[in-house]
């Protein structure tokens, strides 16, 4: 498969199906064959022009507000979604674009209804809002963790669809991203931030706890996955463990979802054909 025909749909997964994330690649050599710097070099060149593109197309829906757009990161650990967001709209206004992170609730968003700490964070009309972790931790690290019972979280996939629903409805396009790292890659990535010292400050021994729930947290997405991806907010589950595939991936789908909309230019101000400025 040449990479810069890539089609960003055989990620995503269909209403009712399971992600079966354990057979899932994580490598592009899994899709394109053998590590190839040319296919690498292809779509790093590609990146570029679709964080490009996406800054054009934002630039547009603020102008227009044409809608409002969600973009949901969840991954273990080191999967990157603070650099896909960095790279892949990184050419994007920060008038337009706003990044908001969600982790483990605290105790009081726990005393609160779960969806008390998220709603008032997704994106008015022109804007573009990236949940770094999200709506999805409550039924991720809660389940894990057991921060309550598990009645309460296995009623929240039913809530979720609902309440993504009404946000569509609203005018919201909701695109939802599992970064899939495999568990070998992880360490090495875990491990670089104890040996670089520039990295150390990414480095949390709760890390190395975590990544000894990993099964659970597996479990948990595949749960989470195949009860709330839906026609009006579908999952895409990226092979990360090269950032470049993760990043084109990424990019294609947000671009084409951003040029399905009909964003015309708003009209000029009367008078203006003629003005001269002096």
């Amino acid at each position: 498969m040449d990479v810069s025909s890539l089609d960003p749909d055989r990620f995503r997964i269909s209403p009712g199906d399971a992600p079966g994330l354990a057979d899932r690649p994580t490598r592009a050599d899994d899709l394109l064959g053998p590590d190839d710097e040319d296919a690498k070099a292809t779509a790093e060149a590609l990146n570029e022009e679709l964080s490009e593109r996406i800054g054009d197309l934002q630039e547009r829906l603020w102008a227009t507000k044409a809608a409002k757009v969600l973009v949901v990161l969840q991954g273990m650990d080191t999967s990157g979604k603070d650099s896909t967001t960095r790279r892949v709209f990184g050419a994007g206004s920060p008038l337009g674009i706003a990044v908001k992170g969600f982790g483990r609730p605290t105790e009081e968003e726990l005393a609160h209804g779960y969806l008390w700490r998220v709603h008032r964070h997704t994106p008015a009309d022109g804007e573009i809002v990236i949940f770094n972790r999200s709506h999805y931790e409550d039924v991720l690290v809660v389940r894990v963790d057991d921060l309550v019972p598990e009645g309460r979280w296995r009623r929240r996939y039913g809530h979720i669809v609902d309440f993504e629903r009404m946000l569509a409805d609203e005018g919201t396009i909701i695109l939802k991203f599992m970064l899939h790292i495999s568990h070998d890659e992880q360490r090495e990535r875990l491990q670089e931030r104890i040996d670089n010292p520039k990295k150390h400050w990414k480095f949390e021994h709760h890390d190395l706890r975590v990544r000894e729930s990993w099964g659970e947290y597996m479990a948990a997405y595949e749960d989470a996955i195949t009860r709330t991806s839906t026609e009006h907010a579908p999952w895409y589950v990226v092979p990360s463990d090269q950032k470049w595939f993760r990043d084109l991936v990424v990019g294609r789908v947000v671009v084409d979802a951003l040029e399905r909309l009909e964003m015309p230019w708003p009209d000029p101000e009367p008078g203006i054909e003629g003005l001269v400025v002096e």
